[in-house]
């Protein structure tokens, strides 16, 4: 059962019942608005597989990486892109994301990786040796999450950047599933949504010749 509430007292102006309106008001839409919001369940997640050092420390992180990991289970830490870090807030237990690999000599699918825990706080914002430390970040408020991401496979042949771009184009002009695909709208982000058509198609693409 619900609460019990103190009934509030209105004066005799009527504000109370006006500001009251507004918040539902403001609740309806708020509602709505997450409602129609675009819910994804496959995504795109890229990291680097060579070696880059930040204040001497070294970022590189590719599939083999995960791989060799216990479990082959890592939380997927320092993500430090506001957009980025909401489409990881969205992310349920049992999704997959495609393992992408970022800043390198050739750029583009390797692997497929299973979403294992969802998001959380991200420790590494409070931790001032780490690279993706934080100082406006607070532990009463923490601005950062992370999720936990298990190795499933390697794609069967790995999917270029420059493949995926030229199939990209052509889709754009004659229609197609990656028309609109985030790697290309939304390039600079390094988590990014999927819709199912577009996982399903770029998944296809690993038993067919490269082009």
């Amino acid at each position: 059962m619900p609460p019990n509430k103190k009934a509030r007292l209105l004066n005799n102006t009527g504000k109370a019942d006006g500001r009251e309106a507004v918040k539902r008001k403001t609740a309806a839409k708020t509602k709505q608005g997450s409602e129609s919001a675009p819910q994804f369940s496959h995504w795109l997640m890229k990291s680097e597989p060579e070696s880059r050092f930040e204040n001497g420390i070294d970022v590189k992180f590719g599939i083999e990486d995960l791989k060799a990991l216990p479990d082959q289970t890592s939380c997927w830490d320092g993500v430090r892109n506001y957009q980025a870090r909401n489409f990881m807030r969205q992310m349920k237990e049992g999704q997959l994301a495609f393992f992408y690999h970022s800043n390198c000599k050739e750029p583009g699918i390797a692997g497929i990786m299973k979403i294992v825990k969802e998001a959380y706080v991200d420790h590494t914002q409070f931790d001032k040796k780490d690279v993706h430390y934080d100082a406006s970040s607070k532990q009463d408020n923490p601005k950062w999450s992370m999720v936990d991401v298990q190795y499933q496979r390697m794609v069967k042949r790995f999917l270029p950047l420059s493949e995926l771009k030229q199939i990209h184009q052509q889709h754009r002009a004659q229609g197609g599933p990656l028309k609109d695909m985030a790697l290309f709208t939304r390039a600079r982000l390094s988590v990014q949504p999927l819709t199912a058509e577009e996982f399903d198609f770029v998944l296809s693409l690993e038993d067919t010749e490269p082009l």
